[in-house]
């Protein structure tokens, strides 16, 4: 099963305030169209001196077609996700795929700092990408380009073992900026694919513990470099 994630980082706040502001949360409200009865909540908190982590489950409504009739049912969704403090700041990792990782950080900004913003995506600068994938080369599988100035030409993409050894690599460089690369992570062995924006995604077999140790291992270090 490929396990995947978003990291994000959060204004300046203290773990226990985090679990204050979490603990037993959930509202209601009225689907504007259908009159259903929808929740936001907060479920399976806890804390300890590292991280503050739980499960948002959200209520959607959804359309199923019954013979001639798309009628409307209620589904609950919903994401591991985990607060860390690292070099005094303060990190969100969601894990779920991209959009839906993205909901659920402006909803725990909603829920936390009571708006939205507060709670952004956090960035790997183009150049520590470089390095981070250029000292994984032996173990590199996929990179894609973005920023390329070739006209007409918005991603640059290059599938195989040892690109360190291509001179396509290096002239790719010279038009773009590494936008998603594929490697082996150094301190969990697993294949995982990372992009700029800290989308985090496992091809290996793996566990969500994994998965989340490994981000706050490997990438946050890398958010963090000038």
């Amino acid at each position: 099963m490929v396990l995947a994630g978003k990291l994000f980082k959060a204004e300046s706040s203290g773990l226990d305030q985090l679990f204050q502001k979490l603990e037993g949360f959930r509202v209601e409200k009225e689907d504007a169209e259908t009159k259903m009865l929808l929740a936001t909540e907060v479920k399976d908190l806890k804390a300890d001196e590292r991280s503050v982590s739980g499960r948002m489950l959200k209520d959607e409504v959804i359309r199923i077609r019954q013979k001639e009739e798309f009628k409307p049912i209620l589904r609950t969704v919903g994401a591991p996700f985990s607060f860390r403090r690292l070099h005094d700041q303060t990190f969100l990792f969601v894990q779920e795929k991209k959009r839906r990782a993205n909901e659920l950080a402006n909803d725990l900004s909603r829920i936390l700092f009571m708006r939205p913003g507060a709670i952004v995506e956090a960035r790997v600068k183009p150049e520590v990408m470089e390095r981070y994938y250029e000292s994984s080369f032996e173990d590199a599988r996929i990179v894609f380009f973005d920023q390329v100035d070739i006209p007409n030409v918005e991603k640059l993409a290059l599938y195989g073992s040892a690109l360190a050894d291509t001179d396509l690599y290096h002239e790719y460089l010279k038009h773009g900026r590494l936008w998603y690369i594929v490697v082996q992570s150094k301190t969990k062995g697993f294949i995982v694919g990372l992009t700029r924006n800290c989308v985090v995604t496992v091809f290996s077999q793996a566990t969500e513990s994994d998965l989340v140790e490994y981000v706050y291992e490997e990438v946050v270090p890398l958010t963090l470099e000038g």
